[in-house]
């Protein structure tokens, strides 16, 4: 198959462009060739958990690769035939599992069997989607695609020691198309709130400002917020660090998330406001999804068949992920919607 060409420095410019291209190439086993990685970050090329990556993603692919070293700005990839069963990666630092998980998820959907992969790093780290956010928001969403996995949460990592452990166990799916556009009524909002290493009054502020704040709000459903604690010399954890993942179930089952993470010098009351805040937003467009699910589903809706999705907000990110997405897989989308603002995304088959 002919080599395609991927300028990593278009648009968002970046690791999501590696991502989405690594999964479309060993799932299609068209070969790719990345250059000018991450080129708009402030440390461009590849760092660990994009190495990591890499690394996995060629592990279950049986791929060839070239470039795959810290800091390359330029990788080729050629895919083998997709394996499948037990696995395990460990980024080495606090960089992102879920990023590892976004990687490598699509191609397991297209595997012969039943794969299980342990992941260590960072779970609840800056820049990434919390652990709580894929398991309770991502997951869902896309088992309307039909994907089945199931992730479990070991052992949480905050920046900058990592240390987070997870366990994800994917199933062979056939992936069938989705028509979702809105939201329908809100049923429920739900949530986790956590600390590590730290006081436990810290994950009960953070819940208990963020249901404050949709109360105030004038949301009227149950909210039911989980506090995860641990006591002072039996946390298993390397810390310290605290986060909250709050999401929203309508009428439909769909499900929309917001989170925050705390970080030193910020109020437990002001992480909580914030995930509130986010959701809050995300309701009153009426749409679907939230704006990361929207970016996440692009490359299921492609392989999946005519979709149809409403996005809360129409991210750089999304808008990346579907110019990847149409040059190697040679589908077309249609986005109904400015930047930033909601609206909708079609895709469409030859």
């Amino acid at each position: 198959m002919s080599l395609v060409e991927i300028d990593g420095s278009v648009l968002e410019g970046g690791g999501q462009i590696l991502r989405t291209a690594l999964a479309l190439s060993a799932i299609t086993g068209r070969p790719v060739r990345i250059y000018n990685i991450r080129a708009k970050r402030s440390n461009p090329g590849l760092q660990q958990q994009h190495l990591t990556g890499v690394i996995a993603a060629a592990k279950i692919s049986n791929a060839q690769v070239t470039g795959a070293v810290k800091g390359s700005t330029e990788l080729v990839f050629k895919p083998g035939r997709i394996g499948c069963g037990e696995f395990r990666f460990d980024i080495g630092t606090a960089g992102a599992v879920t990023l590892v998980i976004q990687t490598i998820l699509p191609i397991l959907v297209f595997a012969p069997c039943r794969s299980t992969v342990m992941i260590t790093g960072g779970t609840d780290v800056p820049w990434s989607p919390p652990i709580d956010y894929v398991r309770f928001v991502m997951l869902p969403m896309l088992g309307l695609f039909g994907v089945k996995a199931e992730v479990k949460l070991v052992r949480r990592g905050h920046y900058p020691r990592g240390g987070g452990e997870v366990v994800m166990t994917v199933e062979p799916s056939k992936l069938r198309p989705v028509e979702v556009v809105e939201f329908g009524d809100l049923r429920e909002v739900r949530g986790i709130s956590h600390a590590v290493r730290l006081p436990a009054h810290v994950a009960h502020r953070q819940a208990n400002s963020a249901r404050e704040y949709l109360v105030k709000a004038g949301v009227k459903v149950p909210i039911d917020i989980a506090v995860e604690t641990y006591e002072q010399g039996k946390d298993p954890h390397l810390g310290p660090g605290s986060g909250i993942v709050l999401w929203a179930v309508s009428s439909k089952g769909l499900v929309k998330g917001a989170d925050a993470l705390g970080e030193r010098g910020k109020p437990a009351e002001v992480v909580g406001e914030e995930a509130a805040s986010k959701l809050l937003e995300s309701l009153r467009s009426g749409m679907a999804l939230d704006e990361h699910m929207g970016d996440m589903v692009i490359p299921y809706m492609a392989l999946a068949g005519n979709s149809v999705v409403g996005i809360s907000r129409i991210t750089l990110h999304a808008l990346t992920n579907i110019y990847i997405v149409e040059k190697i897989l040679g589908v077309k989308f249609e986005v109904s919607g400015k930047e930033g603002k909601p609206g909708l995304i079609r895709v469409f088959h030859a």
